[in-house]
């Protein structure tokens, strides 16, 4: 069927709901050439225009049949500026740059050693799981992808035109998505599902119901071996944590398009969603470009530029916590200091300890589910422009980075990813993982 993955009512493998039934006004329009709406110029309003193909033409690269082809980066032109000062990145000393410099496709390569291909067997996780709602303890397990299964994708794309915090370029980050994951992993564009905020088809507008109803799609049928893929570039935020598995008492939420009247979508709904059925050894990759995302699809082993798991260090998050009262104080914002003396309360009592064990406890999967964001919890993500065209930064540096070098560790695409963006962005962009990993292991989807 023409465009984008939304099987038709009544069609094979269950299909993509549509919130009260049916195809309003009919079958959704093609998504490789989505109509602009009301307020879109259908040449100015994209900066350019939805991206093409870039060079290396549309032909996918599996790291299973040998090097990868050479690819000039299509779409995307690094960040300008000079190169770090030094060969080395914190936590990775002595990486360089490959290729040239951060203005000519360089990506930052970090002495972790060579890529290989994740294990075929199931793993045994160092952490027990007490189960969920009163299920006995058992010893977790969970097994890698090998992503030779059905691909499947969802890209979500708002701009809010027309509402107050009006983006520029999350559209544009969802079809450039797109188009890298038909390229690079060799996606079908049937098997992807686009919700954009200037699509004229009511199904095919990130409304809160359609979200929803997307994300059960993708999951819906998953089996070992399968790569989902979600992409979320729009705002995001947090609201106060009702079930005690955040460190800083706030759940993470995304703003559908419908926000002021539908709400938004908490982070625990997603994991329920998205995470909580998927079988053993499914993937599901999940990239949020959006502000407070650092933790927002609630997966429990969070990765530092070292490959190593991020543990609470209380002394740290106190003295930060200390730090953001006496600012907030000096601004006159007497929110913030209850807040951050609230954080502080919880980590002199273990309170963020105490998170942590519960997310591990209860959050731990045996699918394969690993989450890139754009940012830490309490920092924002940017709505930028790169190469003359409106972009999440996140979104940015990550096509850039695979593009540049498709062959790459979680770690070393960690690093790459902050690297591109450290000379001009504050943002820290995060691995975060439903099982403890193996960050040496090629990425691939």
């Amino acid at each position: 069927m023409p465009g984008g993955g939304y099987p038709m009512p009544g069609g094979g493998g269950g299909g993509y709901p549509m919130p009260g039934g049916g195809y309003p006004g009919g079958p959704p329009p093609p998504n490789n050439d989505y109509p602009r709406g009301p307020g879109y110029d259908n040449n100015a309003g994209y900066h350019g225009g939805p991206p093409g193909a870039p060079s290396g033409g549309t032909s996918s690269w599996n790291p299973r049949h040998g090097p990868p082809p050479a690819v000039t980066p299509g779409g995307y032109a690094p960040p300008g500026g000079a190169p770090p000062t030094t060969n080395g990145y914190p936590g990775a000393p002595g990486g360089n740059w490959v290729g040239g410099d951060q203005s000519h496709g360089a990506f930052y390569s970090a002495p972790m050693g060579q890529p290989h291909m994740p294990p075929t067997t199931p793993q045994q996780s160092p952490y027990g799981s007490q189960g969920y709602n009163g299920a006995p303890p058992r010893q977790q397990q969970y097994q890698y992808s090998q992503c030779t299964g059905k691909k499947k994708a969802l890209c979500i794309g708002i701009n809010y035109h027309g509402q107050s915090g009006e983006l520029r370029g999350c559209i544009n980050d969802a079809l450039n998505m797109k188009t890298f994951l038909m390229r690079r992993f060799g996606y079908k564009s049937d098997d992807m599902v686009m919700l954009l905020d200037n699509a004229t088809n009511p199904r095919q507008l990130p409304t809160r119901d359609n979200i929803m109803a997307a994300m059960q799609w993708l999951v819906r049928g998953a089996q070992p071996n399968d790569s989902l893929w979600f992409h979320y570039s729009g705002h995001g935020g947090q609201t106060k944590d009702r079930d005690g598995d955040e460190e800083d008492g706030h759940d993470e939420v995304i703003y559908p398009l419908d926000h002021e009247v539908a709400g938004h979508i908490v982070d625990d709904d997603m994991y329920e969603i998205m995470v909580r059925g998927l079988p053993i050894g499914c993937r599901l990759t999940a990239i949020f470009d959006s502000c407070h995302s650092g933790s927002v699809l609630d997966l429990p082993y969070i990765y530092s530029t070292e490959g190593k798991i991020k543990e609470p260090n209380q002394a740290l998050e106190a003295g930060k916590g200390a730090m953001q009262a006496i600012s907030a104080y000096s601004k006159g914002d007497m929110g913030g200091v209850f807040k951050a003396g609230m954080g502080i309360f919880k980590t002199a009592t273990g309170g963020q300890s105490k998170a942590t064990k519960i997310a591990r406890e209860t959050r731990t999967s045996e699918a394969d589910v690993i989450q890139w964001s754009g940012c830490k919890d309490s920092q924002t993500s940017a709505d930028a422009t790169e190469a003359g065209k409106a972009t999440g930064a996140m979104s940015f540096a990550f096509i850039t980075s695979m593009d540049a070098q498709p062959n790459q560790t979680y770690q070393q695409l960690l690093v790459s990813i902050r690297e591109i963006l450290r000379n001009k962005y504050e943002q820290k962009p995060q691995l975060s993982c439903s099982h403890p990993m193996d960050t040496s292991i090629l990425f691939i989807a």
